[in-house]
């Protein structure tokens, strides 16, 4: 009884992980985030894209990764989200100068402009 309690408990949860990450984009889009929780989004986002494109690069046969299409929408429908909250942040804060949006956008610019 309990195998079956806590296989049902897992379908459940699997099918409320799309519409719970559409509802957070979505919230993200209309709620203003912290720096510190843009950080952490922003590093998640980094580390969600290099496993997909991992993913779709060591896939043996490309209907094993039947998933992909979905996968790729909801993480371009999440770095939109991220785009808006960052613009928003700069934008609310730019009297902080370059920590306006976040350590990552910071270093980031650092890192592709060169420091200039």
């Amino acid at each position: 009884m309990a195998g079956a309690e806590s296989k049902s408990r897992v379908k459940v949860g699997t099918t409320l992980a799309i519409p719970i990450a559409i509802i957070g984009i979505l919230a993200i889009l209309i709620f203003p985030i912290p720096t510190w929780a843009l950080d952490v989004l922003l590093a998640l986002n980094f580390t969600v894209a290099l496993m997909v494109l991992f993913a779709s690069l060591y896939v043996e046969r490309p209907l094993k990764f039947s998933s992909f299409p979905a996968i790729l929408l909801i993480t371009t429908m999440f770095r939109l989200g991220m785009n808006v909250a960052s613009t928003r942040l700069i934008l609310m804060n730019a009297e902080d100068g370059l920590a306006a949006a976040g350590e990552v956008i910071r270093a980031f610019g650092e890192f592709v402009v060169g420091g200039n």
